[in-house]
């Protein structure tokens, strides 16, 4: 899974929520921040999926649960702008693929026969 980027220099970073710089400095410290180029801005929000993904995945079941997804959902929806959508228009895309291959709530497992369990 990837972590933080490396930068030439052997710096660590990632990208990061807006206001976060402003809470570091109200907590007396000093952040170091830079802006993510257009060309490294999707990258560095693919890599924050995978953290957050990690994070709702490593949580105890009912414990920060709803936090987790809406930081996944605030990563999603920057990753749609990225693509051009708004909020509203990913949401219309994904309606539209649940009315033609369904959600989720059956709760459907695929079993492959003939394949055994990995």
């Amino acid at each position: 899974m990837p972590g933080p980027a490396d930068r030439p220099g052997g710096r660590a970073e990632k990208l990061v929520r807006d206001r976060i710089p402003e809470i570091i400095e109200a907590d007396g410290r000093s952040p170091e921040v830079r802006v993510a180029g257009d060309g490294e801005y999707a990258a560095l929000l693919r890599a924050k999926m995978y953290e957050e993904a990690g994070e709702y995945t490593a949580a105890i079941p009912g414990e920060a649960d709803a936090e987790e997804l809406a930081d996944l959902l605030e990563v999603v929806h920057a990753l749609a702008r990225t693509h051009g959508l708004e909020p509203a228009e990913l949401e219309e895309l994904r309606a539209a693929k649940a009315a033609e291959r369904g959600g989720f709530a059956q709760r459907l497992v695929l079993r492959f026969p003939g394949e055994e369990r990995r």
